[in-house]
């Protein structure tokens, strides 16, 4: 079997990428500004909050989770969710450093000027 396609990238490149694509869709930005404005709640808080259906929701929540931006703890019928803060400033210090480095005013000459024609 083949080399899969992100084993050419860093550990660092694939969670950069992973926080992205989870940060990806505005209602998923709405779910963590939510997040972030309380300790936790559960997801019918959010649903009340943000116009979009509880399944939708759900899947936002889902993805989240996977990039391990937000924890989910299940209390008896309900799930109670919260930014997880470690991987939130894990990733917070990845995009900055992404943006810091790859930031176009800080590389001089990257391209050579056209050379101006003498005909006139």
């Amino acid at each position: 079997m083949g080399a899969s396609k992100i084993d050419n990238f860093t550990p660092a490149q694939i969670h950069l990428a992973m926080y992205a694509k989870a940060l990806g869709h505005p209602a998923r930005i709405a779910i963590v500004q939510f997040l972030a404005q309380r300790k936790s709640c559960v997801c019918r808080e959010i649903v009340n909050a943000l116009p979009l259906s509880q399944s939708t929701i759900s899947q936002h929540l889902r993805e989240l989770k996977n990039a391990g931006l937000i924890r989910g703890n299940i209390d008896g019928p309900s799930v109670w969710y919260c930014v997880d803060e470690k991987i939130w400033n894990r990733a917070k210090r990845a995009l900055g450093n992404l943006f810091e480095n790859c930031d176009p005013a800080n590389v001089l000459n990257r391209f050579p000027e056209p050379q101006k024609s003498m005909n006139v």
